[in-house]
């Protein structure tokens, strides 16, 4: 039996539910970045009516105006400031190449672009600015910073007191966001989540863990992903915990120093980001990080075995999610954790399993709840939406799910191919090679096969791999034959998207032109 969630709980706007953050929490320091000038709710709540009105008098009610900006306090002010004068976010992933994001741009209806000097700069996006400009206005939010005089801060005192008065009045089943899928099987699709799936997203995730409101989250994730912006940042500004938001995963060693400098308890990452931070920290920096979170990748036993062996006071939650629902659907719980799953379905969501030729346990997982976006942008209409079919949205996963309700991901309906008629898991043979090297990156895809319907490549950084140790590993652990790569493409380097997750567009066109 689902445990279900009060609705009362995220019948609500954005702004409202940001406003009413402050009443239950007290006006507390809720967020912090690089620059260590801390914001509480009353600061955050003036900001963004400051911001917002600026950014109205140059839209319209309703307009979709995207945001080009790197985790930051100030990107959470202008998402804010959007909600607070009833404009939609469209969150543009900077790292997708030019031709994305101007099809992100032309598919959803954007006019106007915000972004900042400083950030365009320190990442060298000219080319992409430039590309922009041919397909919409460029707005710079230093600029417009520059032309806030006091009767703007006199605006943001009265709205600081007084912010229902002066919000634009919307409703939660009004878009709450827009933003692109990761596109590692394809072109990314734009995903229309509602005010009220964002927030009751942040509800479930607190109903099924029990966030201490004393946490501080530590947030290195784009919030260009559904992971980075839900959970690491609308997520603790709903429940009360404070966060930091840093602007790149990448940046291992700043990372793991700032750790212990902001006493972050909790910190969200991928499997890719949390192995290199086990690699070049101190033992020290995890001193105050009770768990770590790993989404949008399978959690590996090497980052796992790598945590235990250094920090052994960090706890290693795996967890499972969709840029469709939200994006979190299922996530081990501190104290109740199950290696190997990704825990249990979230309070308020529905799941069935639907049956996969070949694949006897488990099935092509289904979902329907609050979390559940609104549906995906049309291409004919930016103004419209595909609704999803009778309020169930299929995954493309398959997954299997214990009697205790734990789940195992067993990949996506596109990670399987069909081998002398059998079903192969690409994941699955995956982790045969993570079992036979563990300190390397390892991806396998599969290419069309005259004898067999396709065969399996595995792709990998390391230099000696061959098919005979692949296959001496599975005689001596009871696997089949069948799932061992018999050709091997070794490369310099994985190659991954901004998220974090691997790039099997790239790798499949790799293979393919191999």
């Amino acid at each position: 039996m689902r445990q279900s969630l009060d609705p009362t709980l995220y019948d609500s706007s954005l702004i409202d539910a940001l406003i009413d953050a402050r009443a239950n929490f007290g006006d507390k320091e809720i967020l912090e970045d690089q620059d260590r000038n801390p914001l509480t709710y009353t600061g955050l709540i003036r900001a963004a009516f400051v911001l917002g009105r600026k950014i109205a008098a140059m839209t319209e009610k309703g307009e979709r105006v995207a945001i080009l900006l790197p985790s930051s306090m100030g990107t959470v002010v202008t998402f804010f400031a959007l909600h607070a004068h009833g404009r939609v976010p469209v969150m543009l992933n900077f790292t997708a190449g030019e031709t994305n994001v101007k099809a992100a741009i032309k598919a959803s209806g954007v006019r106007k672009v915000l972004t900042a000097k400083r950030f365009v700069e320190q990442a060298t996006l000219d080319n992409l600015i430039a590309a922009i400009e041919t397909v919409a206005d460029v707005v710079w939010l230093d600029d417009v910073r520059k032309t806030i005089g006091l009767k703007d801060k006199l605006y943001g005192l009265s709205a600081g007191l007084a912010p229902k008065r002066f919000a634009v009045k919307t409703n939660p089943d009004d878009p709450g966001v827009i933003l692109f899928t990761s596109g590692s099987f394809g072109t990314p699709k734009g995903v229309v989540l509602s005010q009220k799936n964002l927030i009751a997203n942040s509800r479930q995730v607190d109903a099924h863990i029990g966030l201490d409101k004393d946490w501080v989250l530590f947030n290195p994730l784009p919030t260009f992903h559904c992971f980075g912006l839900t959970a690491g940042a609308i997520l603790p500004l709903l429940q009360g915990l404070k966060s930091f938001q840093y602007p790149s995963p990448l940046h291992a060693k700043q990372i793991t120093d700032l750790l212990p400098q902001v006493k972050a308890t909790l910190l969200f990452a991928t499997d890719t980001f949390l192995n290199q931070y086990a690699r070049v920290a101190e033992p020290g920096d995890f001193a105050t990080v009770k768990f770590a979170v790993g989404g949008a990748e399978k959690l590996k036993d090497e980052t796992r075995a790598l945590f235990e062996s250094k920090f052994g006071n960090v706890e290693l939650l795996e967890g499972y999610g969709a840029s469709e629902a939200a994006p979190v659907v299922a996530v081990n719980q501190p104290g109740n954790n199950h290696p190997g799953t990704v825990g249990q379905i979230l309070p308020g969501l529905e799941y069935k399993l639907e049956p996969v030729e070949g694949v006897d346990a488990g099935g092509r997982l289904f979902l329907k709840g609050p979390n559940i976006m609104s549906g995906y942008v049309t291409n004919g209409d930016p103004l419209r939406w595909e609704p999803v079919e009778d309020g169930w949205l299929d995954t493309g996963d398959i997954v299997d799910v214990d009697a205790e309700g734990y789940v195992t991901i067993k990949g996506r309906a596109k990670r399987f191919a069909k081998i002398g008629g059998e079903m192969v898991s690409l994941t699955a043979v995956e982790g045969i090679a993570g079992a036979v090297w563990p300190d390397n990156r390892h991806a396998v895809v599969a290419v069309p096969d005259t004898r067999k319907g396709e065969k399996l490549i595995l792709i990998t950084d390391r230099h000696d791999a061959e098919p005979a140790i692949l296959s001496a590993w599975a005689r001596a652990n009871g696997a089949p034959e069948l799932v061992v790569p018999k050709k091997i493409m070794k490369v310099d380097e994985i190659p991954v998207l901004g998220t974090g997750k691997t790039d099997y567009v790239s790798l499949q066109k790799m293979a393919e032109a191999a």
